[in-house]
């Protein structure tokens, strides 16, 4: 069944903050094989003007897809998880995310389209430090896949 397009422009409560830590950072550097000493060397990072170690690019995936949840479990947007793909995501940054930082997102459905019986759902997480100010954008794509004949 399409999701109701209705829900386009409807936002989610901001999440409980969640604080970046050093390691957190770290693990995340070192799992995706990124090298950059500004995310494990605090002194590295202050010589490149940061007030601590920042996180990789792709880092505030780990707190906006926790944030989509919202959007995945609404049970009136009645979107089936179990035929979801992650389609496309893109980060566009005020500036680094540092260790220390206190992110909270708040999600809002951008768009809900339909494309050859697949549901395409954008999904926008305005990600704010904990004093208010924006850090980052961060839009997801999430595709659910049509139900094939046999209704798998």
């Amino acid at each position: 069944m399409a999701l109701d397009p209705s829900f386009i422009g409807r936002s989610y409560p901001p999440t409980e903050p969640y604080e970046v830590g050093r390691e957190k950072i770290r693990e995340f550097a070192i799992a995706i094989g990124d090298a950059n000493p500004a995310y494990t060397d605090a002194e590295a990072a202050k010589a490149l003007g940061h007030p601590d170690v920042i996180a990789p690019p792709t880092f505030p995936f780990v707190v906006t897809y926790r944030a989509a949840a919202q959007v995945v479990e609404d049970p009136e947007l009645g979107l089936d998880f179990s035929r979801v793909v992650h389609g496309d995501q893109k980060f566009g940054y005020v500036r680094p995310v540092r260790a220390g930082d206190r992110l909270s997102v708040v999600v809002t459905i951008d768009n809900i389209k339909s494309l050859a019986g697949n549901d395409v759902l954008t999904v926008r997480g305005e990600v704010l430090d904990g004093t208010g100010e924006q850090v980052l954008t961060a839009v997801m794509t999430l595709v659910a896949r049509a139900a094939d004949e046999a209704g798998e």
